[in-house]
């Protein structure tokens, strides 16, 4: 099967994926765009029935090939890469922030750009989350332009939760058109409300890891319903054999996966989250770019904020 992963670059680490090339220093954002593959454009071209007729919908075409990448509504406006990338800019120079990984995904039909920021935030013992600023963009229409905080955790380098849902992703909205003393204000606006997102979330993480889970039926309740698991309809009671297989491998990240095996994490929420989250980045899907695609776009996404949502709840 071919990869999903069609061209990506990574600074100074092979990513939890092991996908792409690695590369020693942060990029500029010209030196980025060259080394993601991403330095094509995409127009819309109109679409016609067999007998000739032209149709509403329009398709996204990337202009260094003609390949089709999707069909699109009438109002769809692409955004282009070069303007991902250029919405980083600001952060890069005023040193708060470096890029770290972009790449396309499915011959570019989704692509991403990420940025570093700060110190990594302590949780518990030496575990702690280096915090991340990711722009997401699908040139097919299948999501729109989004950006979120991602945290990723130090130890085992798992995208932990997700930000698409949340105020962060009215940040595209901005422009940095008036000069620089205001795009500087903006930039110092953006980067204190990431702070104070990312030190939000470091709290949630440290109550999950002041809370021991006291039962493993509590474990086996919160892997079933976040990972949506479902009984044999002919044996009452009992999971499923796919079920079966992903409580097992959850429980056993859960008592020793990456992170969890030692130290004050071990037997807390904060474990038994890091398990579902490990699970759904080394284990869940058939390749490592299918379960990338899954994390930053599809259902693991969705799963990974309702396991913190969900171990919240249970830690309380």
């Amino acid at each position: 099967m071919a990869h999903l992963v069609e061209q990506m670059f990574s600074v100074r680490e092979t990513p939890w994926h092991k996908l792409g090339r690695v590369i020693q220093d942060a990029p500029t954002i010209e030196e980025g765009i060259t080394l993601a593959g991403l330095d094509w454009h995409v127009e819309t071209i109109p679409l016609f029935t067999a007998d000739g007729r032209e149709v509403t919908h329009k398709a996204t075409q990337r202009t260094s090939d003609k390949s089709i990448l999707g069909v699109v509504g009438p109002k769809y406006e692409p955004l282009q890469n070069r303007q991902a990338f250029d919405w980083f800019q600001p952060f890069l120079d005023a040193r708060q922030a470096h890029l770290t990984t972009a790449g396309s995904l499915a011959q570019g039909r989704k692509v991403w750009v990420m940025a570093e920021i700060g110190n990594p935030l302590d949780i518990v013992g030496d575990d702690s989350v280096r915090r991340f600023i990711l722009l997401s963009n699908a040139h097919d229409g299948s999501a729109a332009v989004r950006v979120g905080f991602t945290p990723i955790r130090v130890v085992c380098a798992n995208t932990l939760a997700m930000a698409h849902g949340n105020r962060g992703s009215q940040l595209l909205r901005l422009r940095h058109t008036s000069g620089l003393k205001n795009v500087m204000e903006e930039v110092r606006d953006i980067m204190n409300l990431a702070n104070s997102e990312f030190e939000a979330t470091a709290q949630q993480y440290r109550r999950l890891a002041a809370s021991k889970v006291l039962r493993r039926d509590d474990l086996r309740a919160y892997v079933k319903q976040v990972m949506d698991l479902t009984e044999d309809p002919k044996k009452p009671g009992e999971l499923t054999k796919k079920s079966q297989d992903t409580y097992a491998a959850i429980l056993e990240n859960f008592d020793s996966g990456r992170g969890n095996g030692q130290g004050k994490a071990k037997g807390t929420w904060w474990a038994a989250y890091n398990a579902v989250t490990e699970y759904l980045s080394y284990s869940r899907g058939k390749t490592e770019d299918s379960r990338l695609d899954s994390l930053w776009f599809g259902e693991s996404a969705k799963t990974n904020e309702r396991a913190l949502a969900s171990a919240l709840t249970l830690a309380a």
